[in-house]
């Protein structure tokens, strides 16, 4: 008999429990990644009601009047028809502008003066749901930041630290599309 001992290609127990555990650990990471109802919007979405009577209705300029308290919005994928309410980071609120009145780089990012922002205030991340119709400021109720909705959604006071996530759109026809991801960072930065 041979000292040496012999090297087999064979499948042993050990490298088998080894591989399945790396595929049932990573293969669901990087294959399926998150829930589809969670995934940002993105490029292409269409842009819909977020609750009322036309919850889910897709949003036209022609459904939004001018200058008014912006109504809450989500991203809805077209081709499965799945709508991108898996997190609260991804609703938006949604108003018309007079496109006269925007500065360059706000009016960029609207469809026909339709212009979306992201709901979730930058200074502790309670919902942005109130509007002063005075100023047309987007404000949140927590600790009374404004939002400046005609100069890019910047603070024009309170103590939110930048200005609220835009979320550029196009126009399809007659209906709101997101023409690219955020424009800023969703949210809040905790302060340590």
């Amino acid at each position: 008999m041979s000292a040496t001992p012999k090297t087999s290609k064979a499948l042993t127990r050990r490298s088998f429990l080894q591989t399945g555990m790396v595929t049932g650990f990573v293969l669901p990471s990087t294959v399926l990644g998150q829930p589809p109802n969670r995934a940002r919007p993105k490029a292409g979405d269409w842009l819909v009601f977020d609750g009322g009577e036309k919850s889910g209705e897709r949003i036209t300029p022609a459904l939004l009047e001018l200058d008014q308290r912006p109504v809450a919005a989500l991203a809805k994928e077209p081709e499965t028809e799945t709508l991108r309410d898996g997190s609260r980071l991804n609703r938006v609120m949604v108003t018309k502008l007079d496109l006269a009145r925007l500065d360059n780089a706000t009016g960029d990012l609207t469809a026909d003066g339709v212009i979306a922002y992201s709901a979730v205030c930058t200074h502790t991340g309670c919902d942005v749901t109130n509007w002063d119709p005075d100023n047309l400021f987007m404000a949140c109720p927590c600790h009374e930041s404004k939002f400046d909705v005609y100069n890019n959604a910047k603070v024009v006071g309170g103590p939110a630290p930048r200005p609220l996530a835009a979320l550029p759109l196009r126009l399809d026809g007659d209906a709101i599309v997101i023409a690219d991801i955020f424009q800023g960072r969703v949210g809040f930065t905790q302060q340590f």
